[in-house]
């Protein structure tokens, strides 16, 4: 297999970190359309978590075919897998609403769509900018502080599930929902921590 050197494949690098922001940022975007309507997106998001499948096997084969890379390969990797964790937990979550066979959604839930969708804003936004590794902090205080938020909805949430619903069968299913919710918020934050090492380590 022939090996590239930069600038060539370090350009391509940056192409696949921004298609798999794009694709964070639709994922959550069709997350929260579904929360706010009650209604399944899960074929689309789906769709967009095997896209992401992709684009990650992209990197993953660029990394091994690359002689020179513009970051090091380990957090190249570290990157690219926690962007497609991303994916992987709202498509979970979508999946979960649709196995529940959840219609009414809380509105505590619908408040973490939210936030997950502009988390993804966020995220693309950041990675647009990964190239040249500047301006990544306002990106990365915003996504912290989604995710404190984030924590406080759902603390509040299942301290209010647990006194208030006493059908075990919901019970389960909320909880299970909720932390879904919560683990996509925390995987957010942990992809803007990543981009901060990056972003220190090649300043």
């Amino acid at each position: 297999m022939k090996l590239s050197l930069i600038p060539q494949g370090g350009r391509r690098f940056y192409e696949l970190f921004r298609k798999q922001g794009d694709l964070v940022n639709e994922t959550l975007s069709e997350l929260s359309k579904s929360l706010l309507e009650g209604k399944s997106r899960h074929a689309r998001l789906r769709d967009l978590e095997h896209e992401c499948d992709e684009a990650t096997h992209q990197i993953h084969n660029l990394v091994n075919s690359t002689f020179v890379t513009p970051i090091e390969q380990e957090d190249i990797l570290l990157l690219a897998s926690s962007l497609d964790d991303i994916v992987d937990l709202a498509e979970e979550t979508g999946d979960k609403i649709d196995l529940y066979q959840i219609h009414v959604i809380s509105d505590a839930a619908k408040a973490m769509g939210e936030h997950l969708a502009k988390a993804g804003t966020e995220i693309a936004a950041a990675l647009d900018r990964l190239e040249g590794f500047a301006e990544l902090k306002p990106h990365r205080l915003e996504l912290h502080r989604l995710e404190n938020e984030g924590d406080r909805i759902t603390r509040e949430a299942i301290g209010e599930l647990f006194a208030k619903v006493s059908d075990a069968a919901e019970l389960v299913k909320w909880k299970d929902i909720y932390d879904l919710l919560e683990a996509t918020m925390d995987s957010c934050e942990h992809a803007a921590n990543v981009m901060e090492t990056i972003s220190i380590k090649n300043a």
